[in-house]
């Protein structure tokens, strides 16, 4: 609900602070008082075009704030928390403009952009009138607004389940056919390099043993020459042995130590035969060992060339093969697959289609009905010859989406025999206007908008078309906040607040002020919407019942 508009130097206010209430508010005055510069204002402030001419004269900018209330369930909200923007039970839209037509936006002190500012008033307020159309005459909203009538709700959601998963399904299986493609193009190049890897069969720390033995072997002269003269030692030592050993078994001395003395040579000459035969078979193995250097690094270089052509270590080039082994397999078992998903896609598209035909025939069954009921509001209205339709256009199979099989337009015709139109391009401002007052009698349990307003929409009525106008819009007004401009006194007598605007003309400039009528004032104001300039008794005895009868 708006809770006040303050306008600061814009057209012909200098400064206006109105605060508005609950149900019905109308705006009389003379006709060129200036009563549209509210809604002007207004939908400034909600995110109207800006246009040069709009700051108030001898001024170089201009400003209007609108204050509205936000339930905590009202669907602003979670847009607003996409922004950024935190706001508690108000919510305040403000427009700076200048004079050279440019403009800045601010919700709760936020400068956001324009389109921002636009989204987020067009869930906080809705304008009819004679020049500018929102909300109903959008028709991106007719869809929703069809299915909400018809409380078909689950049957559109069922649609927009079934379409994302179809959808990602579909995904999926487009995924895994490239990958299978993929996967078969480079299938011989997998093929030749895992018969590369088996045939090579590199095992993790094999390039850690090859580099230990290329380093030994790369000192094998040295070891040769050592281990040679190690063994001209070692049995050279074994000789003085033995003859040490042969000479104390010769001597014929009797004494106890000495045979400790010869056991312990025998076991000293064991000893050192095992020394000996483990250097004599080093010895062999280093001399039968020429060539195995070049060995060594043949298979270290290719181990590690192998590990260079593949971008990994050489102790992954075993799980590099299984690697192979898997991609390989994963070829031969995708064509099955492929066959699954797309089974399971067909499926799916087939439940999307199943879903789709049961809301396209309660489309249908809707579209009937709500033309039926609006043109029950039409007659009273003075559109008896006028027609509102649904049309459903269908769409192209391909075409179908998570909104279904059809385009929604609410379309009209004013007159027999005329085309049908959009319902926002009818020439008539004011016929427009009760067009929407209609749709909004009917859709009014449907709509989220808290404030409503109607410029002129009385335009070109009286009588009973005027007090019909009054009634349906105190109807609206029972759970909503409704602001009129009218020149009908049959609706201002309905209002639970009603606002004069006056313009004011002075010596060097003409400005605009609003008043607020209570009592006799608001009397006097609907005697003289009923009589003209001269307000006789008269006319305020016709007021009186008018008032009376509206409280009643």
């Amino acid at each position: 609900m708006l809770q006040s508009l303050n306008v600061r130097d814009l057209l012909l206010l200098d400064r206006l602070d109105l605060e508005f209430g609950e149900g019905l508010t109308t705006l009389t005055g003379e006709t060129g008082a200036g009563k549209s510069i509210l809604l002007d204002c207004l939908g400034l402030a909600t995110g109207a075009r800006a246009e040069r001419g709009q700051v108030r004269i001898g001024t170089t900018q201009g400003s209007v704030t609108a204050l509205f209330t936000l339930p905590p369930d009202h669907p602003a909200r979670p847009f607003l928390a996409e922004q950024g923007i935190a706001c508690g039970e108000e919510i305040s839209l403000r427009r700076v403009v200048f004079a050279d037509g440019r403009s800045r936006g601010f919700i709760e002190d936020e400068p956001v952009a324009i389109g921002t500012l636009e989204r987020v008033g067009r869930d906080l307020a809705e304008v009819h009138g004679q020049f500018e159309q929102r909300g109903l005459a959008d028709p991106t909203r007719h869809r929703a607004l069809l299915d909400a009538f018809g409380g078909h709700e689950a049957e559109a959601e069922a649609v927009r389940r079934a379409w994302q998963a179809w959808r990602d399904m579909r995904t999926r299986l487009d995924e895994r056919k490239r990958a299978a493609d993929q996967a078969a193009a480079d299938e011989e190049r997998l093929r030749a390099h895992l018969a590369e890897l088996e045939k090579f069969g590199a095992v993790p720390g094999e390039e850690e043993e090859l580099a230990k033995e290329r380093q030994r072997l790369q000192t094998r002269d040295r070891q040769i020459a050592l281990f040679d003269e190690a063994a001209k030692g070692l049995a050279d030592a074994a000789e003085r042995l033995a003859n040490t050993q042969r000479k104390l078994d010769r001597s014929g001395v009797d004494d106890p130590s000495l045979e400790q003395i010869v056991d312990g040579l025998e076991r000293a000459s064991s000893e050192l035969a095992d020394v000996e035969r483990a250097t004599a078979e080093r010895l062999r193995e280093l001399i039968h060992a020429e060539g195995r250097l070049d060995e060594v690094e043949e298979r270290l270089f290719a181990l590690r060339a192998l590990a260079r052509k593949h971008r990994v270590s050489a102790d992954q080039l075993e799980g590099l093969q299984d690697e192979f082994v898997a991609a390989l397999a994963q070829i031969e078992t995708g064509a099955a697959d492929i066959v699954r998903l797309e089974a399971e896609t067909k499926a799916l598209h087939e439940r999307f289609l199943d879903t789709v035909k049961a809301l396209s025939a309660a489309r249908e069954r809707a579209a009937q009905t709500l033309g039926a009921a609006v043109a029950a509001e039409l007659a009273p209205l003075k559109l008896e010859r006028a027609t509102l339709r649904v049309t459903l256009t269908p769409l192209e199979p391909e075409a179908y989406g998570q909104e279904g099989a059809e385009r929604v337009a609410f379309e009209v015709r004013t007159n027999p025999g005329q085309p049908f139109g959009p319902i926002g391009k009818i020439a008539s401002g004011g016929e427009l206007a009760r067009f929407m007052l209609a749709l909004k009698v009917v859709l009014a349990r449907l709509q989220p908008v808290g404030t409503l307003v109607f410029d002129e929409i009385d335009a070109g009525t009286g009588g009973a078309t005027a007090d019909a106008i009054g009634e349906r819009l105190a109807r609206l007004a029972a759970d909503r906040q409704v602001l009129v401009v009218t020149h009908a006194p049959q609706v201002a007598a309905r209002a639970q607040s009603h606002l004069r605007v006056v313009k004011v003309q002075e010596e060097d400039r003409t400005r605009v002020t609003v008043e607020r009528l209570e009592g006799e004032e608001r009397r006097d104001e609907v005697a003289r919407m009923l009589a003209g300039a001269q307000i006789t008794a008269a006319a305020r005895a016709a007021a009186d019942s008018l008032l009376q009868d509206a409280v009643g």
